[in-house]
């Protein structure tokens, strides 16, 4: 859920006196390799097809640093989505919240293929599953294929992490996003008014800093930033760095140059420009704090992803005001929801397309 801007320009390697010559393709891999495995990846289903694509579909889902903390294990008539607790993003997510969201953003995933497919189903929260804290079940029914709108944008849903280009939404594109991202126990706030999208927007920078001053927030994120080609495909997780708009640096650069250019102003500054170029904002409030309800805000948040997609629109986490726990009060009060707990913040907005982060193979996920 939580993606970061990496702020490098690309004078960086010049800067170092590292000119092309010296990042060789075999040690940071092919751009064009990324982009086939980026297309095999999102190759659209079949109208029948098995467990094993309809699970790739799933895994289409975003998580917080793109950890995928999830385990997909198929059974007579339904397939478990568990926590994969050595996955866990434990700094910046300390209550596994973020992890439960995106259990909650696979099933809606597994939900829409399986329904396009012919196999509709129900997807419930099971609070004895295994793995710590309970998982999700997708229980499959049999019925007409239903294909629908938000099926087809699953393989070109991206996190975009960029500048967009400031342009409204419609009302009547808004209402779609609302009514698709309607789930019993999820409210949803959409900020389109200046005064509220600025005062969100203190919130995100006080938030930033606040994580960007934190050495085990710090440590926790690099662990998952993938410079080059070769190591987000040696991984299939993580934030690749080129997804955000930033050159490709081998492994032992990118560190360095994450702490010598990526400073809480430098990324304060890329938050809002990226804040000022939004259509607005969605921010996303279970009725509880729960794994239950979290499963359930994952699901809103997904189908108004899918939604913004299929109208052409752009999407990306802004979730700093719901991480730093001592800011869920002032955003609760911003979208007059006092006392509740603030879950997914999301602006939306037309831009440009960038590359798409990696996944995990089945196989890696499939127990």
């Amino acid at each position: 859920m939580n993606r970061r801007h990496l702020i490098i320009g690309g004078a960086t390697v010049a800067a170092l006196g590292l000119g092309a010559a010296g990042l060789t393709v075999a040690q940071m891999g092919s751009g064009d390799d990324y982009a086939r495995a980026m297309v095999e990846l999102r190759t659209p289903l079949t109208t029948r097809p098995d467990v094993h694509n309809l699970i790739r579909y799933a895994t289409l889902a975003p998580s917080g640093h793109n950890a995928q903390p999830w385990r997909f294990r198929p059974a007579e008539g339904r397939i478990e989505i568990l926590p994969d607790l050595a996955r866990r993003t434990p700094v910046v997510d300390p209550d596994d919240h973020h992890l439960f969201v995106s259990l909650g953003c696979a099933a809606e995933n597994l939900a829409l293929a399986s329904a396009a497919t012919g196999l509709p189903g129900v997807v419930r929260f099971d609070p004895s599953g295994d793995g710590g804290g309970g998982g999700v079940v997708f229980d499959f029914e049999r019925g007409p294929p239903d294909r629908s709108a938000l099926f087809d944008a699953i393989p070109r849903r991206q996190s975009t992490r960029a500048v967009f280009d400031g342009r409204p939404v419609s009302p009547a594109d808004l209402g779609l996003l609302a009514k698709a991202a309607a789930v019993p126990g999820v409210d949803l706030v959409l900020l389109t008014d200046r005064p509220r999208r600025v005062a969100l927007r203190d919130l995100v920078l006080a938030g930033n800093s606040a994580q960007m001053a934190d050495e085990a927030f710090l440590r926790e994120l690099k662990s998952w930033l993938r410079f080059n080609p070769a190591r987000a495909l040696g991984t299939g997780d993580g934030l690749y760095s080129v997804a955000s708009g930033n050159p490709v640096l081998p492994d032992w650069l990118g560190p360095l140059a994450f702490d010598w250019l990526s400073t809480a102003s430098s990324q304060n500054d890329a938050y809002a420009s990226q804040m000022r170029s939004s259509a607005g904002v969605a921010v996303f409030i279970g009725a509880k704090a729960d794994p239950a309800h979290w499963v359930a805000v994952g699901q809103a948040c997904q189908r108004f992803a899918l939604q913004a997609t299929a109208l052409g629109l752009k999407q990306a986490f802004m979730n700093q005001p719901v991480e730093v726990a001592d800011l869920r009060p002032q955003l609760a009060s911003l979208l007059a929801l006092p006392g509740r707990r603030p879950d997914i913040v999301i602006r939306f907005g037309y831009g440009a397309a960038l590359p798409y982060s990696a996944r995990r193979p089945v196989a890696a996920v499939r127990v």
